[in-house]
C-alpha cells in the first residue's frame, strides 16, 4: 500500500491518526465530467482515470493517512431499487467511453496495494457509513476523512468522521466538512440531513419526498421540529384541531398528511445503512509497501507524466534519505 509523504498534512495540528476511505464510483465520475477528453498513446480516452489517479495522489500526499481503502458501488441491483423501483431510475446508462476506464482504475488501485471494498447490491454510500461507523466505535480509533464528489455523504459527518470534497475547477477551492461545515452550507446538523430530503426529495436520486414542499418549506419545517417523525406528528395535530401556522400552513399540514407514507419511504432511501455485514479489519488497511515500479509503468504508458511525481516514495527511496541524513 502507499507509503505516507513528508509533505504537509491538512489540519496539522491533528494528533489522531487518519483513515482516508475513498468513495471509488463518485470521484471516477466527478473527474470523467470535470477533466477534458485526455487521451492514452493508444487514442483511448483515459480522463476519468487522470482525474482519478490525482485526486487520489493529492488526497493521500496532503492528509499523510495512517490507513487507506477505496469503496467502489457494484453492477448488481441496489437493496434501494428492490425497494423503489424509480430509485435512481432518471440516471442515465454509464457512457460507453467511460466502462474501460473503471477496469484501469481498479487496476491501479490494486498496484498501489489499497483495499478495496466492494458488495452485490450495497452501495459504496452503505460501505463507507458501516466503515466509519466501525472505526467511530474503536477505541483510540483513527478520525476517518472520505473524499467524494457525493454531499449524500454530509449526514455521517461528526467530529470522527470528515467529508471532503475536492474542488470542481481551479476557481473553486477543496472544502474540508466537518459538523460546523455543514451547518454553515445546510442550516442543518449532520443527523438533519436525510430527513431534510425526506420532505423536499432529491431529483439526482429520484428520491420524490413530499410533492409540493421545496427547499425553504422543508428548512423551515426541520429548524422547527427538528425530526420528520415530530414534523408529520405536528402536521396531524394541526389538522385534528384545525389550528394552522407558518410553517405548517393548511396547505402544507394537507400535503404532509396525504403523503406520510412517500415521506418515510423517501427517508428510508435517503438514508446511509451503516449496518452492511462486511468482513473488515482496521491492520488491513494500514498504509504499507506497494511496487513503485509498475506503478510509473503504468501511469508512463497512460502518458500520465505530470503524476510520477505525485506517488509516495517507496523503502529504496525512504532508506537512502535515512542513509543520507
Amino acid at each position: 500500500m502507499l507509503k505516507p509523504t513528508d509533505s504537509l498534512a491538512i489540519d496539522k495540528q491533528a494528533t489522531r491518526d487518519r483513515f482516508l476511505l475513498i468513495d471509488g464510483h463518485a470521484l471516477i465520475y466527478r473527474a470523467y465530467h470535470a477533466f477534458p477528453e485526455l487521451t492514452d498513446p493508444n487514442g483511448r480516452l483515459v480522463n476519468a482515470v487522470y482525474g482519478f489517479a490525482r485526486i487520489l495522489l493529492v488526497a493521500v500526499r496532503d492528509f499523510s493517512p495512517k490507513y487507506l481503502a477505496v469503496c467502489f458501488d457494484s453492477k448488481e441491483k441496489t437493496k434501494r431499487a428492490e425497494r423503489y423501483e424509480e430509485y435512481k431510475a432518471n440516471r442515465p446508462e454509464m457512457p460507453d467511453d467511460l466502462k474501460p476506464q473503471i477496469e484501469i482504475i481498479r487496476q491501479l488501485v490494486e498496484i498501489l496495494n489499497i483495499p478495496q471494498f466492494i458488495q452485490p447490491g450495497v452501495e459504496a454510500d452503505d460501505l463507507i457509513g458501516t466503515i466509519g461507523l466501525i472505526l467511530e466505535k474503536t477505541k483510540n480509533g483513527p478520525v476517518t476523512v472520505v473524499v467524494t464528489g457525493d454531499k449524500d455523504l454530509l449526514q455521517l459527518v461528526s467530529s470522527d468522521l470528515h467529508v471532503f470534497i475536492p474542488a470542481r475547477s481551479k476557481t473553486q477551492g477543496d472544502t474540508e466538512y466537518d459538523p460546523e461545515n455543514v451547518r454553515r452550507l445546510l442550516g442543518l446538523e449532520p443527523s438533519q440531513v436525510v430527513d431534510y430530503k425526506a420532505l423536499m426529495g432529491d431529483p439526482s436520486d429520484n428520491i420524490p419526498g413530499v410533492k409540493g414542499i421545496g427547499k425553504k418549506t422543508a428548512l423551515n419545517l426541520i429548524h422547527q421540529f427538528k425530526t420528520l417523525e415530530a414534523t408529520i406528528s405536528a402536521a396531524k395535530k394541526a389538522r385534528l384541531e384545525s389550528e394552522y401556522q407558518a410553517p405548517l400552513t393548511k396547505t402544507v399540514v394537507e400535503k404532509l398528511v396525504a403523503e406520510e407514507e412517500v415521506a418515510r419511504l423517501s427517508q428510508s432511501l435517503a438514508t446511509i445503512d451503516r449496518d452492511v455485514s462486511l468482513e473488515f479489519n482496521l491492520q488491513a488497511c494500514a498504509v504499507s509497501e506497494y511496487d513503485k515500479e509498475r506503478a510509473v509503468e503504468l501511469l508512463k504508458s497512460l502518458g500520465f507524466f505530470s503524476l510520477l511525481k505525485l506517488l509516495p516514495r517507496d523503502e529504496f527511496e525512504l532508506g537512502v534519505q535515512s542513509a543520507l541524513f
